[in-house]
Order: C-alpha cells, then structure tokens, then sequence
C-alpha cells in the first residue's frame, strides 16, 4: 500500500512551496529533474537548494526563467503596493542568504506562475503567445514522466482551468495561460506530479489551508484575498479555508489546486507516528514562517487492556491480523452512500461523477432502475474513506435533486497490492500487482492508461499491447 501524507499549511500553499517539501522528504532529486527536462518548454532553469526560513534550514524549489521569458511581474512593491525598493530587495536577500540574481527573477512570489497572472501590462511590452489546457497537457503526455504522474498534473490543471473559466465566465476549452505563467506552471505541476508518484503517496490529510488578508494586484486589476480562483477551488472541493490577519495572499490558485487534487482527508487521525519531515519555502515575505511543512505518517489505533485493537460502538473498526497480512489481505472499512433520483439528466450525471472523484471518491458509479409509478432513474452509488463521507453528502445534495442518502459502512477485504515497472521495446509500463490469498505468486494487471501510451508510442493497436504484456509475466 502506499503511503500517508500530512500538510500543515500555516503559511499557506503554493506549486514551490509543496514541491520542495517533498523534495525535502526524500523525493529522488535527479528523476525530478531529467523528467523536467524532458519537457518542451524552453526558458526555465530548476534550481533545487537551502534557504534559511524563520531561522530553519529549509528545501527551496525554483523555477529561474530565462530573460527572453522574464517578465519581473511578482514584486511585492508591485503586488501590494509598498515601497519596496531595489536597495531593500537587495538587503533581504543577503540577510536571508538568497541569490540575488535569482530573486529579483521572481521577487517574493510563492511560487511564480500564479495563474490569474501577477504581471505588468507595460502597453510597450509584447504580448506573448498562449498557451491553452490541450497544448500544455500534450507537453506532458510527450515527457517521460510516469502515467500515474501524468494523471496527478493532468487533474491538477483541469481543477485550475476550470476554477480560472468560472471565473472569467468562458467555457473550459477558452481558457488559455499566458505562456510566461505557464512554463512555471508546467514545471511547478509537474514536479509536484512527479514527487507524490516517486514518493508513492496514497493518502493525503489537509486538515486547513490558511489564507490572509487584504487585496493583491492582478492582471485584471486589485483583487480582493483570497483571489477568485481560489475561492472557487475552495467550493468546488470543499477545501476548509482559514483566513488570519496575515496582510497578503497565502494560498496560490496552483496550491489550491494541487490540494484539491490530492486531498483525501481533512481530520487527522488520533493517534499517529511521524516518519519523516519536509520543509519547502516559500518566496515572499509575509508575517508567518514562509513554509509550507509536509509529513509522512503512520496511523496508530487505540488499543484495548488486552492488547487488541480498540473498537468504537457505532462503527466497525479496520483490523488487519497476521493471518490476513501472511495471506495477502487487508482488512479495512470503506463508506457506501446511495440515492436514487429520477429527475437528472446525463450531463448533471456525468458532471457529478467528475466533481466526487476529485473531491476524493474512492469510486462512483450510477445504475438503471424503475423507480415509483415506473419511472426510469438511476441509483448513485459512492464509496469514500468514513471520514470523507460529510463532505461527500454536501457534493450530492448540492449538485442533484436528491432529498436523501443512505448510509453504511462495510468492512473491505483487499488483496496486497504493489506497483511494478517493466521494460518494453516502447518505454517503461507501470503495472499492477496483487497476491492472491495463500499464494506466492503475483498476478500482474495491465492498466488501461498505460497500454494505451505503449499503443501510441508503438503504432501497435490495443489488443497487441495487452497480449504482449501478459505474455511477459
């Protein structure tokens, strides 16, 4: 099974903030930066190093553009209007032990590709070209970066493309990113794509994320914190925002997004054990300690006297024992919800599923059925983590006509499951792999995503893809 992460966002959230904590958790630095440089977005240089924050010693995540691409546009004089001067600048950064050079290429930002664009409209400037949500995703999909890596950048950039399409009204296809905004975006998305699925991350806590106050200047003019995109991230996903008296915006739409893509729960779990501790930092300079601190965890259970594992009343509890383990089966429990309704059209339908699967659904799926007076409708069917169940709820109350949901939890038997990379004349395939029970042998399962990558790349059509691959276990 994969493992558990922990964000603590007390200074907020953003692309670099969340890609060096991983980094600083172990993540591999020279996978990361071959896959990023097998991007074809010219004008980026990634630079990985130490900084000092609050007194810490802390992982920073740079994405230093080059000066055709440069547009100087994450000033805080600029952002917020203060007198910030060049003198000033140059002081901070030597009493914060930063390069100079660097800086000034991205001023104080948190991560330097926010996507409602912090930029100049100098009218003598020229514009650049655009890029729009297809063109960036092929980028991706041409890089060597892992399926699984491919499918957390590709909901990342979905989440943001249609939080930034609400808000300026335009259908998700319309929305283009200026293109100096997005090769920091590509590269801060896909480094965090790329870390989560080399650190082999499964579950997610983001109990809050903390915001300020106050407003910022954006390309469309001064708006107030936290910024549209954000906001509509926030309700889309249900992400719980705490807002402080912290002048400036703490949350970034591409932080926002990265944690509305990867949130699988919100409330921590009573006990645990911390295995790891990552800090990356931020680039401006607000009233808090400007990083954003990720943690790997180990869920503790209660015990009971006996030693056995404690068991709450209303709900049965997730046990593994040593038979199971030796057996190559997980007990656990999962949350069903179901609601029938006669009154949806398949767009809502289709557009639901969307929404619970990113909101963190563990699956969802709706069926036929004859409903009062023999009506035709459908039965909703969800299964999430207990935890996630409220949130759940809200997500089908609101986006269909439901008045009512059933639920229940069950108790879940799962095979031990593992991840496997294979070599083929085409690339490396990501397979799965699971142990039947009272067996030693691994049977191997061909994910649809990845076979269809090995047909384009081949030529070969599916079914030819499929055979060989089973052929090699």
């Amino acid at each position: 099974m994969g493992r558990t992460l922990y964000l603590e966002c007390a200074s907020g959230i953003s692309g670099d903030m969340f890609a060096a904590s991983l980094l600083d958790l172990g993540a591999d630095r020279d996978k990361l930066k071959k896959t990023l440089g097998s991007i074809q977005a010219e004008g980026a240089e990634i630079i990985i190093s130490r900084v000092k924050k609050s007194g810490l010693d802390v992982c920073d995540f740079l994405v230093k553009l080059d000066e055709e691409h440069e547009n100087h546009d994450h000033d805080m004089e600029y952002l917020h209007g203060r007198n910030y001067s060049h003198e000033d600048r140059e002081m901070h950064n030597i009493e914060h032990g930063r390069d100079s050079q660097a800086v000034h290429h991205h001023g104080h930002s948190h991560d330097g590709q926010d996507m409602h664009h912090h930029e100049h409209s100098n009218s003598g400037q020229e514009l650049h070209h655009h890029r729009g949500l297809p063109e960036i995703l092929m980028l991706l999909k041409d890089s060597t970066m892992s399926e699984r890596a491919y499918e957390y950048a590709e909901k990342i950039f979905r989440i943001l493309a249609e939080a930034e399409a609400k808000a300026h009204g335009v259908p998700v296809d319309q929305v283009h990113f200026h293109e100096v905004g997005a090769i920091d975006s590509i590269m801060d998305i896909a480094a965090a794509a790329i870390c989560l699925d080399d650190l082999d991350v499964e579950k997610v806590y983001i109990p809050e994320l903390t915001e300020g106050s106050g407003t910022v200047r954006c390309q469309h003019g001064i708006l107030p914190v936290p910024v549209p995109a954000v906001t509509n991230i926030a309700a889309a996903h249900s992400l719980p925002i705490r807002k402080t008296g912290v002048k400036g915006e703490l949350i970034t739409p591409t932080g926002a997004a990265i944690a509305a893509a990867i949130r699988t729960e919100d409330a921590l779990p009573e006990k645990f054990v911390i295995e790891a501790v990552g800090l990356g930092a931020g680039k401006r300079e607000y009233e808090t300690p400007g990083f954003l601190r990720a943690m790997l965890i180990r869920e503790e259970r209660n015990c009971g006297s006996d030693g056995s594992a404690g068991v709450q009343e209303t709900e049965p509890t997730a046990v593994a024992d040593a038979n199971d383990k030796s057996s190559g089966v997980k007990k656990d429990v999962i949350c069903k919800l179901e609601t029938d309704v006669d009154d949806c059209t398949g767009e809502i339908l289709g557009a639901l599923v969307e929404r619970l699967l990113n909101a963190g659904a563990r699956d969802v799926h709706y069926t036929p059925v004859y409903m009062k007076k023999n009506r035709p409708g459908v039965e909703i069917t969800v299964l999430c983590e207990p935890e996630q169940a409220e949130a759940m709820e809200g997500i089908l109350f609101r986006e269909t006509t439901t008045i009512g949901i059933r639920r229940c939890l069950m108790e879940r038997h799962i095979l031990e499951r593992t991840i496997i990379e294979k070599d083929t004349p085409w690339g490396v395939v990501r397979m799965k792999a699971c142990r039947l029970p009272g067996e030693e042998k691994y049977r191997e399962y061909v994910e649809y995503q990845e076979a269809e990558k090995l047909s384009e790349r081949s030529g070969r059509s599916l079914p030819e893809i499929y055979e060989y691959l089973l052929k090699k276990q």
